[in-house]
């Protein structure tokens, strides 16, 4: 039996709303097996300078992320989307071993198989150190801020 992680493309808002939510929410868990399940098992990444290919290297690529960045909150919005393709903006913050919180900004791109697993992601960030009084996410999105109309600020 195949994999499937609903919704499946190709997209329509809803449905595309439906995906970049999910896909917020599991990474926000900070499981790294958890948010590997949304990938095929061959999927492959650009995330930053860094290329992933497949499911184990995705874990260990996660793992060490949130080893290192720590408390970590995101927010994604979609940007745009067509039959089996999706993109967003994200942000999020998260602070070093020292306590120097960051927003990290960025886009994402994202392919899915026919099963609605992410085949292909690319990701740019850049991140902006901040002061801990800046912050602006405390926590996963609370159920009143969720689908169309909670876009995330620019800065």
């Amino acid at each position: 039996m195949s994999e499937a992680r609903p919704p499946f493309p190709p997209f329509d808002l809803d449905s595309a709303l439906a995906k970049v939510q999910a896909a917020e929410d599991a990474w926000n868990s900070r499981d790294p097996h958890r948010v590997s399940l949304a990938y095929t098992e061959d999927s492959v990444w650009r995330n930053r300078e860094q290329f992933i290919t497949g499911r184990p290297a995705i874990v260990e690529f996660l793992t060490a992320k949130w080893e290192r960045e720590l408390d970590y909150v995101l927010r994604k919005s979609l940007w745009c989307f067509r039959d089996n393709m999706i993109a967003v903006r994200f942000q999020y913050e998260s602070h070093n071993q020292d306590g120097q919180w960051f927003r990290s900004y960025g886009n994402e791109l994202w392919e899915f198989d026919d099963n609605g697993l992410m085949r292909r992601r690319e990701a740019s960030i850049n991140d902006v150190p901040i002061n801990a009084a800046d912050r602006r996410f405390f926590g996963p999105r609370p159920e009143d801020e969720r689908g169309a109309g909670h876009d995330i600020p620019l800065q």
